[in-house]
């Protein structure tokens, strides 16, 4: 009777996936489908797909040349028989095509190409390249033969510029071309990386080439049987042994599960198909050991996306068969269970993503063998989807980037020196009357501002609900007034504003040490009436930072509006900034477990602020300059100047202008104006290795490979010898485990692209782990762990001079200090010390 009920509701699972596998098609409708047939005269049908003739597409190219080549179909092959490579458009000059793009997110590109001759025209000797604005597709590319070159790319913008720039004294063409939106599941943005082995984010921001895809066992999937129209190959020549594998074909079995699995991601006949280990041909051997082995053409230098497609209609049971996957020599799964990620259904879809490190050779080797832990021997795989991952440069290719083609004609160069020579005197023109009205207008505001207008409409009653600016503006102090200071008691606080109390000077005014009737220590911000600041960060000041309360941001205590004044007051921090005690100061040198529970702390606060409300705080200038240090040395983030509130919750970044400190600014917001708490994670890093090396972060005295800190870090942390770099006072008192895990912390902050890089709340956690981790040696004894310790540094790496680079560190400001939108706290916290000058 149990045995009867087990059966029962197995077949009423088995008979859901079934119904589920039947219902669960494509009802993707691509929210941007542009075909063009490039050349043709008219619209042409490929399936049940149209591709617009060139005239129609002509309101997306950016050339006016207008060369459309032609071909008799008698001279293609009938294997290439695409009314497509019928017609092309040839290019003589750079050129592009600009799609208005209706939906962010992940897009095909597929250009066409078959070479022939047109007129004086030869196509197989074109040489030219394709980019978008974020990548190069093609480098000095010549198409050969009839290809289908297939990119998938992340698009951020309302528009996709595709630009073909022929080679000097070349020329480009193109046959057909598709920008088609993707689905959103298709490709995640985590995949296991294979060595070492780990999980690589970021694959949202990837641009990715197609380089294979493969249906093992089966027979050609073209695109009109593909959801997305995508083309699955067999696999018999990429076979390194034939013989090895035995194809196996039950594709009305197949089902989809709940999981997101869907025909998108690969269609029924890729999973209804496998190839198998042969093993019939050692006569059913049960200790059979071989592997079904596929070789692929590669790039070196390239990492590579591997999608590995599993459906299990070889095994009569499910959980039975174990076996083993391979990547070149690694062991990517070991005993792997096909049926484990689909709760053991047989005949169900699942893939497996993988990333590989940059390629070191020309082939790339993908295996299947059997598990001795399995009770049968066997392997199989039933489809492979092998992608080139852009590099650093965010390019394709070994091109790092498409230069601007010079035109070969005379008369276009004639027409360039001409156009310059009548334009250069005009524009030096031009600048010098900008100059004089600029030069003007500045005086004119110098002139206004020596006198301030004062601020409390009720002439210096603290108990007013609002103070009001001399520009109109209000604000609104009602939930504030417990934050208000009199006037006479910041007077007797810094000893009537005595001089020999300022500890700092900036652009808002002096800031003086005081102390209030109660004993407590304070930091006294006075503004100062000829500044050209203050007016909108006072009010930004009162009304953002009195919300703030976190033991790792520095307060704000109180201020005052009163006699014409503009006073700010904070808690006073004993020891200064960060900055201060790793160089450019005399000030004895701290320990490692004291610079990283300076790190813990800095990173709680900048967590709190991206965490802490409805909507995250990205600070926007995080640097060790803006960590400040009390007497007890517990860091507080200071100087919120530039920060600004995050993304609405349907948004993926804040478009702003840039601003920041050279050395700390992430090159992703500088790249793209779109600004993330991810950007705040990218200085964070910067300040890591500051902390580590003890240098400024931009030393224009140091040779020129060690200038860039955070560049010259992250070469020696690739190398795996971080040691040689760090702050002499340190040597040999780092335990390596604990160097080893704030290095990895610190690269993974620095990755190129904000996706790739941690959230605050994960840099807290290594970082505590860093500590745990040095923290062990403080434990046992340190004469028997002396040989583990980081041992002595190479001299000549270390040999900088301790200089501070505050100018460098300069700061990109708009200049317009009324304009809000920019701000959402104020810049005031950075004048608290001495030599922090802006």
């Amino acid at each position: 009777m149990m045995k009867e009920s087990w059966d029962f509701g197995l077949l009423v699972k088995s008979l859901f996936l079934l119904v589920l596998g039947v219902l669960c098609v494509s009802g993707f409708d691509p929210a941007d489908n542009f075909l063009i047939d490039c050349g043709s005269n008219k619209d042409t049908n490929v399936g049940n797909r149209v591709f617009m003739a060139d005239k129609s597409a002509a309101k997306f190219l950016s050339t006016s040349q207008n060369i459309l080549a032609d071909t008799s179909s008698n001279s293609i092959t009938k294997a290439d028989d695409s009314p497509l490579y019928q017609t092309a458009r040839i290019f003589t000059q750079q050129s592009s095509y600009k799609f208005p793009i209706s939906q962010v997110g992940r897009h095909w590109i597929r250009l066409y190409f078959y070479p022939f001759v047109y007129q004086e025209y030869d196509m197989s000797k074109a040489t030219f390249s394709v980019s978008t604005q974020q990548n190069v597709l093609l480098g000095d590319f010549t198409p050969k033969n009839v290809t289908v070159k297939e990119f998938s790319v992340n698009v951020t913008s309302r528009d996709l510029v595709i630009t073909i720039s022929p080679l000097s004294y070349s020329f480009a063409y193109i046959n057909a071309l598709e920008v088609v939106s993707i689905p959103d599941i298709l490709i995640t943005d985590d995949a296991s990386t294979i060595s070492p082995a780990g999980t690589f984010s970021g694959m949202y921001a990837q641009a990715l080439e197609t380089v294979a895809r493969v249906n093992m066992g089966g027979s050609l999937v073209s695109f009109d049987n593909d959801t997305l129209w995508r083309t699955w190959v067999t696999d018999q020549s990429f076979l390194t042994e034939a013989s090895s594998a035995k194809s196996v074909n039950k594709i009305a079995s197949v089902k989809y599960p709940q999981d997101g699995v869907t025909p998108d991601i690969a269609p029924q006949t890729v999973y209804g198909t496998c190839s198998k280990m042969n093993v019939a041909d050692t006569g059913n051997d049960p200790n059979a050991n071989f592997n079904v082995t596929w070789t692929f053409d590669v790039e070196p230098g390239f990492q590579y996306f591997i999608r590995l497609h599993f459906c299990d209609i070889v095994s009569t049971a499910a959980n039975q068969l174990l076996f083993n996957i391979y990547v070149n020599s690694w062991n990517v799964a070991n005993d792997f269970d096909p049926g484990q990620k689909v709760q053991g259904f047989l005949a169900t879809a699942s893939f497996n993503d993988y990333v590989t490190p940059p390629a070191r050779s020309n082939r790339l080797n993908i295996s299947v063998g059997p598990s001795p832990r399995s009770l049968f021997p066997d392997a199989f795989l039933n489809g492979l989807e092998l992608l080139k991952l852009n590099n650093s440069q965010g390019s394709l290719t070994q091109v790092a980037s498409v230069p601007t083609t010079p035109s070969s004609r005379a008369k276009k160069n004639v027409g360039v020196i001409v156009g310059v020579s009548v334009a250069v005197p005009l524009i030096l023109l031009m600048v010098g009357i900008l100059f004089c009205m600029h030069r003007r207008k500045k005086q004119e505001q110098l002139a206004q501002s020596k006198i301030w207008i004062p601020l409390s409409v009720n002439g210096g009653n603290s108990h007013t609900m609002g103070s009001k600016y001399s520009n109109g503006t209000t604000i609104s102090a009602a939930s504030n007034l417990s934050y208000r200071v009199p006037f006479p008691a910041l007077l007797e606080a810094t000893s009537n504003f005595d001089e020999s109390l300022v500890i700092g000077i900036g652009g808002f005014g002096k800031v003086y040490r005081g102390v209030l009737c109660d004993g407590t220590k304070v930091a006294v911000k006075r503004g100062n009436p000829k500044s050209q600041q203050g007016l909108a960060e006072f009010r930004t000041e009162i009304e953002m930072l009195s919300q703030f309360r976190h033991r790792h941001l520095v307060s704000l205590m109180g201020y005052c509006d009163e006699k014409s004044e503009m006073i700010l007051v904070y808690e006073y921090m004993e020891n200064g900034t960060l900055k201060s005690h790793l160089y450019g100061s005399d000030l004895p040198s701290m320990s490692w477990k004291q610079r990283l529970e300076i790190c813990i702390g800095s990173a709680r606060g900048l967590h709190y602020l991206h965490t802490g409300y409805a909507k995250a705080v990205i600070h926007r200038d995080v640097k060790s300059a803006n960590i400040l240090l009390d007497e007890s040395f517990m860091a507080k983030v200071a100087d919120f100047g530039l920060s600004k509130t995050g993304p609405e919750l349907d948004q993926t970044h804040v478009s702003t202008a840039v601003k920041g400190s050279f050395g700390y600014l992430d090159p992703e917001y500088f790249r793209r104006q779109q600004l993330t708490e991810k950007s705040d994670v990218y200085s964070f890093g910067v300040v890591l290795f500051e902390v580590l090396c003890a240098r400024p972060v931009i030393d224009p005295s140091l040779p020129r490979e060690m200038v860039n800190l955070a560049e010259w870090a992250m070469k020696w942390q690739k190398k795996g010898q971080l040691e040689q770099i760090i702050d002499p006072n340190l040597k040999g008192k780092i335990r390596p485990d604990s160097l080893r895990k704030f290095g990895e912390t610190a690269e993974k902050c620095l990755a190129d692209f904000g996706v790739d890089r941690p959230s605050m709340g994960d840099v807290l956690w290594n970082l505590e782990y860093a500590l745990q981790l040095q923290e062990a040696v403080i434990q046992d004894d340190p004469e028997e762990n002396s040989t583990i310790l980081i041992g002595e540094l190479s001299p000549q790496v270390n040999d900088f001079s301790h200089v501070d680079a505050g100018a460098s560190a300069a700061r990109i400001e708009s200049p317009n200090l009324d304009d809000l939108s920019g701000v959402s706290m104020s810049r005031v916290f950075s004048q608290l010390v001495k030599s922090e000058g802006r």
